[in-house]
């Protein structure tokens, strides 16, 4: 039983990961054939560096995917203390079901909506554009917040109550003890939540296809629109750029939450000591 289990669990790898494998390999395609190899090349990726309609888009995704994720990091980490502080269980219950609406909502009622809201805005000011950058940002923050928060509240859950309590008898005002105690224990749960929205936010196409203006392309709006062409064997090139920056910031997420759980097991060992 056990074998047939490791079987199936490693055919189910190989079939979520066998077309990156492919695609990673055709990136080093010397032909633009997309079904026979023909020879190793870097051919596509000296391609790709020279494109500046995709390099110009590939930019702009990666300036509004670092803006809205350390935006949502840091409205998505208050939200989650102050939830995580709230003394009326069904105030705080109400609020962390509308909190998750943006995460269960399908992105298309997401997306349209959300041009709606800024097209109407826009009419009211008289704005020159009612979609822009600006717009974009707002969005990818609002469906980046709940997974911040879902990666924030059980860190918060998992901590000691009585740490704040401790750095507040031992004179430390409320701030410093948050800054002090409260953030380094719930800095795992920060990191991945940070880590998480850039990747939705780069990943994104139907939200941004909706609330994008005019003068700003995102990349995947850029390969979407080479579609309805013929997409070149350069985008295997960059999306193997960004499968393997991907997986760096899994792997460094990884290292500080074991890092960080070492630590607090340490810690925790060195009090028992102390008691005994």
């Amino acid at each position: 039983m056990k074998r047939a289990a490791k079987i199936y669990a490693i055919l189910i790898y190989v079939f979520l990961y066998a077309p990156i494998a492919v695609l990673i390999l055709f990136s080093f395609n010397s032909s633009n054939s997309t079904g026979v190899f023909t020879g190793f090349s870097l051919r596509w990726y000296r391609e790709l560096l020279s494109d500046s309609a995709t390099l110009t888009a590939l930019k702009n995704t990666l300036i509004l995917a670092v803006s809205s994720s350390l935006i949502a990091t840091v409205l998505g980490t208050i939200a989650a203390v102050g939830m995580y502080g709230m003394k009326n269980k069904y105030v705080s219950s109400a609020l962390s079901t509308v909190t998750n609406i943006p995460m269960m909502n399908p992105d298309i009622v997401t997306g349209i909506s959300m041009m709606l809201l800024f097209v109407f805005v826009g009419t009211m000011v008289n704005a020159s554009s009612n979609l822009n950058f600006w717009t974009v940002l707002m969005a990818h923050v609002t469906f980046n917040l709940p997974y911040v928060y879902l990666n924030v509240l059980p860190k918060l859950k998992q901590m000691d109550k009585h740490l704040p309590e401790a750095a507040l008898d031992l004179g430390c005002t409320p701030l410093q003890s948050f800054f002090k105690v409260e953030l380094p224990a719930i800095m795992p749960g920060i990191i991945s939540g940070l880590i998480m929205a850039f990747t939705l936010s780069l990943d994104d196409f139907v939200i941004s296809y909706f609330t994008v203006g005019n003068g700003f392309e995102t990349l995947p709006i850029r390969i979407y629109s080479m579609t309805k062409k013929r997409v070149t064997p350069d985008m295997y090139a960059l999306s193997t750029f960004i499968f393997l920056a991907i997986l760096a910031l899994l792997l460094l997420s990884n290292f500080v939450s074991d890092r960080q759980e070492n630590k607090i097991k340490r810690h925790n060992k060195q009090k028992e000591r102390v008691r005994k």
